[in-house]
């Protein structure tokens, strides 16, 4: 019964569970796949504005699995996010779609715009 009224408030705790372990796999990756990582990881936190759980687990489990990947092969880091790694990582966080909260922004100028031609009509 707490559970679920701690999680009407603050969102899934399963979902709160498998970010800290991701990012547990995040942390523990070798340099300097875990430097690129982790930039990659705070600017999608800024960039990304993703607002469903899933879809940030998603992404995030998707991040990891990337660069785990690419140290286990002893990919190159450069050769992973090409020469414009702002491109690489937000079409990458594109790639994950998702509600994003500038998607609400947006509706609501949308919706502010039209009532506003509305207005003038009358």
């Amino acid at each position: 019964m707490a559970a679920k009224w701690i999680e009407a408030l603050t969102g899934s705790l399963e979902q709160k569970k498998q970010y800290k372990q991701l990012k547990a796999r995040l942390d523990a990756l070798p340099e300097p796949y875990g430097t690129a990582a982790k930039a990659m990881h705070r600017y999608f936190m800024y960039y990304g504005g993703i607002t469903d759980g899933d879809d940030l687990v998603r992404m995030l489990e998707g991040l990891v699995e990337l660069w785990e990947r690419a140290a286990a092969d002893g990919t190159r880091v450069a050769d992973i996010v090409g020469s414009d790694p702002v491109d690489f990582a937000e079409t990458f966080a594109q790639s994950y779609g998702g509600t994003q909260w500038i998607d609400k922004e947006r509706a609501r100028l949308t919706k502010a715009i039209h009532d506003a031609e509305g207005e003038e009509r009358q």
